[in-house]
């Protein structure tokens, strides 16, 4: 009688299906936390632009809120300024963070008073399923389509 050392390939093949299956029950939910994931980073972006807004608009009274989301943010090594505030990551001042695009539109006026900013899903249902927009007044908003938030929709997160 020969020794037999090692897995017969009906064993081999068991195993690979039944790791299959755990793979195929694991992934939606994987994927469903990576969304819910990037969406709590925009409403956490959205805070800290929040913040840094009304952080410039008291350094530089004369100017106001800012006019665009680069102003927040500067290279390292960074030197406050009124043109680059040093008060955001600069990857965030740059428009995109965790799969979201964020834009931030200012009224036009000297001092601004009034700021609108959105964050988008890069890819509606890949990045995130949800379009959220804030404005001066700190309240974070949402459109559940990810289509257009506006601060009309009055969706409180």
């Amino acid at each position: 009688m020969r020794s037999h050392k090692g897995f017969s390939l009906i064993e081999l093949l068991l195993v690979v299906a039944v790791i299959l299956v755990v793979a195929a029950i694991a992934m939606p939910n994987f994927l469903k936390s990576r969304l819910r994931a990037n969406e709590a980073s925009a409403v956490a972006s959205l805070r800290m632009i929040n913040t840094a807004a009304i952080t410039y608009s008291i350094t530089y009274p004369g100017l106001g809120f800012p006019a665009l989301l680069t102003t927040l943010g500067g290279a390292n090594p960074c030197s406050a300024s009124s043109a680059q505030g040093c008060l955001i990551d600069d990857t965030l001042s740059q428009g995109t963070k965790a799969g979201y695009s964020f834009v931030l539109t200012g009224d036009g006026a000297v001092p601004s008073v009034s700021y609108i900013v959105t964050g988008a899903p890069q890819v509606v249902g890949g990045s995130g399923q949800r379009m959220f927009c804030t404005d001066q007044t700190g309240m974070i908003h949402y459109d559940p389509t990810g289509s257009g938030c506006t601060m009309a929709s009055l969706v409180v997160e």
